[in-house]
């Protein structure tokens, strides 16, 4: 039998077979990730650099932009590079070390965007009581905390993982390493690791969803009470793709834990991968920063700024 300790390689799949489609696939996603480095470059700077954007919300966001940028490049870039080079090739090491950045990367992820939409209610529903709750010591605090769980939580997993032995295969059918692609291809018994991640998405996905859509069900019933037809209009438009970006990410990140590996085809299982590894940073961005009429404002002052500076 050969297991994990003799193993030295996983072989990784592409895209697709065809060069062209390589090329073409590789392209749109690095262009993509692109684009999300510097959306969320650009949050990071304004939020940094303008002093009316010191505010909870705004600390919030520019550490969910942190995450999203670690988040895309855990995968995309290895991914592309390998399929347009056609080195399918990545150590055990390596594969860990994936798996444990990424593992960190999704669950700070979703510890955030929970602590964004509490950050929300609060100051919808309980506005008065705003800053006496949300204050810099609690953002420092909670922030700490989520960094805290998305690294135990990585490492429980990917310690889970690694203990198992490997003689099925070498071949992970995704582009990148994940935890169900080797789970597919291990001879040792993984019903502890299946109900691992059973538990994981349910306890922690789980009560982090029921959250989020509790707190967005409370400022929905108030936004419902403003008096101004313009005001409902404009909380609706914030708050309805906030809850897109977040369902895309919960559906599929789930679906990709808890299918059966049975019933598993790769081209599909890429194709969701790609829905809750590359999209909600791609969105992420667009729907809680640059939307927003402050963060177009606070975009400009600086790019002025800066531009006069660079005259003198």
């Amino acid at each position: 039998m050969v297991n994990v300790s003799t193993v030295t390689e996983f072989l990784l799949e592409g895209f697709a077979e065809a060069w062209e489609l390589r090329l073409l696939l590789s392209t749109l996603l690095l262009l993509m990730y692109l684009a999300t480095l510097l959306g969320n470059l650009i949050i990071i700077t304004v939020t940094t650099l303008d002093q009316n954007l010191h505010t909870p919300m705004y600390f919030f966001l520019r550490n969910l932009s942190i995450v999203d940028m670690g988040y895309i490049s855990v995968t995309v870039p290895s991914a592309c590079v390998n399929s347009l080079t056609d080195n399918r090739a990545i150590s055990v090491v390596g594969c860990a070390t994936q798996i444990y950045l990424f593992l960190c990367c999704v669950s700070m992820e979703l510890l955030f965007l929970t602590v964004m939409a509490w950050d929300r209610y609060v100051a919808i529903c309980q506005p008065l009581q705003y800053p006496v709750i949300i204050n810099l010591q609690f953002c420092k605090g909670i922030t700490l905390l989520c960094l805290l769980g998305g690294f135990l939580y990585a490492a429980l997993h990917t310690g889970s993982t690694f203990r198992l032995s490997f003689c099925q295969s070498i071949v992970i059918h995704q582009f990148f390493c994940d935890i169900p692609s080797l789970l597919r291809i291990s001879c040792s018994d993984i019903f502890s690791n299946n109900l691992l991640n059973i538990l994981s998405v349910i306890g922690f996905g789980g009560s982090c969803s029921v959250f989020i859509a509790m707190s967005y069900v409370q400022i929905f019933s108030t936004i419902l009470k403003f008096p101004l037809k313009e005001e409902r209009g404009k909380a609706f438009s914030t708050c309805v793709p906030h809850i897109a970006v977040v369902s895309v990410f919960l559906i599929f990140a789930c679906y990709m834990y808890l299918k059966p590996p049975a019933n598993s085809e790769m081209i599909q299982d890429m194709i969701f991968s790609v829905l809750y590894t590359i999209v909600p940073p791609f969105l992420n961005p667009i729907v809680y920063g640059l939307r927003n009429k402050e963060m177009k404002e606070a975009v400009r002052k600086v790019i002025l700024r800066k531009f006069h500076s660079g005259k003198l």
